[in-house]
């Protein structure tokens, strides 16, 4: 049996090695979303934002994005004058944000989203419901955009919509 000192040694080092697994981590995923294209280790961090500033002075908010998916990779971008955003008509967002707002809408855009296609694959899922429920999801998901219907009983997220909803869905994370 080994003594007290040698398995404190043995806890330090394997707490250690955690430590900077996750130090490792954290570094690898920060050079992956503030890596420029060029691959450059000097360049600026923030060379979407940068690019962004040189191209509209002015002020504007951009996203972009590609999700490769269990049918079909999907790439998308969107960028917005900032004047132009703050001059919308807001109100008119209150829909498709609340439709994002009931927790069995968004499993059931993830379970989509991940191959789960069709009414009585989704039926089968734990915790989404009766199957009145599960329809009235679904609907409320097609009324707001976020869900289409793609044939009897199946139903896809339309790829004008795949970015925006991991864009919001990263920014609630």
């Amino acid at each position: 049996m080994s003594t007290i000192e040698e398995r404190l040694r043995a806890l330090e080092a394997a707490v250690a090695r955690l430590q900077g697994d996750a130090a490792a981590d954290l570094e690898g995923e920060r050079a992956v979303l503030g890596a420029s294209p060029t691959g450059d280790a000097d360049s600026d961090r923030f060379w979407i934002l940068e690019r962004l500033r040189l191209d509209h002075p002015g002020g504007a908010v951009a996203f972009a994005g590609h999700a490769p998916l269990a049918d079909r990779e999907t790439q998308w971008q969107w960028g917005r004058l900032t004047d132009d955003l703050l001059d919308d008509d807001w109100p008119e967002a209150a829909s498709p944000l609340a439709a994002l707002g009931h927790p069995v809408r968004l499993r059931l855009l993830q379970l989509v989203l991940a191959g789960t296609t069709t009414t009585s694959d989704l039926a089968e899922a734990e915790g989404l419901g009766t199957t009145g429920q599960l329809h009235h999801h679904l609907r409320t998901l097609v009324n707001a955009g976020w869900l289409a219907s793609v044939g009897r009983g199946r139903y896809h997220v339309p790829p004008q919509r795949v970015v925006p909803l991991l864009v919001v869905v990263s920014a609630t994370l």
